[in-house]
């Protein structure tokens, strides 16, 4: 409650609360991604090719998250090569995420850069399997 208001994000379980400051940040960011932010949207999480509807850039209470999904109650954060210094910090997320009934997966630029395929087969083990998605 920094600056002001606070609003409610609905999640699967939960009602979580979140900054409204951070609605403007969460929109700047998601007109700045990075390129790791770009493939892992595009190739996997838009348009629930997973089977399940993802949000980018969502606030939830102090923090933004890269990818979410409210039906899991899951997280996906895209870690650059800033996050080496912020690791203290990103535990101390990950921790508040866990006590809202949150999971966090956690990605290296390099991990989504040079093995989707790998990072894809993470999230499905999440996930459950996949419904068919071909003609029988």
């Amino acid at each position: 409650m920094k600056n002001g208001v606070v609003y409610e994000a609905k999640t699967h379980k939960y009602h979580l609360r979140y900054w409204d400051s951070l609605t403007w940040a969460a929109r700047n960011n998601r007109k700045k991604e990075t390129e790791s932010e770009k493939i892992i949207w595009n190739s996997l999480l838009r348009k629930k090719q997973l089977g399940v509807k993802f949000s980018r850039q969502k606030p939830i209470d102090r923090f933004v998250i890269d990818f979410y999904c409210s039906e899991l109650c899951l997280a996906i954060e895209v870690d650059g090569g800033s996050h080496k210094s912020k690791v203290g910090r990103d535990r101390m997320r990950d921790q508040f995420l866990k006590t809202c009934g949150i999971t966090t997966l956690r990605f290296s630029d390099k991990e989504i850069l040079s093995d989707l395929n790998s990072v894809k087969r993470k999230i499905i083990e999440f996930i459950g399997p996949l419904p068919c998605q071909g003609k029988g």
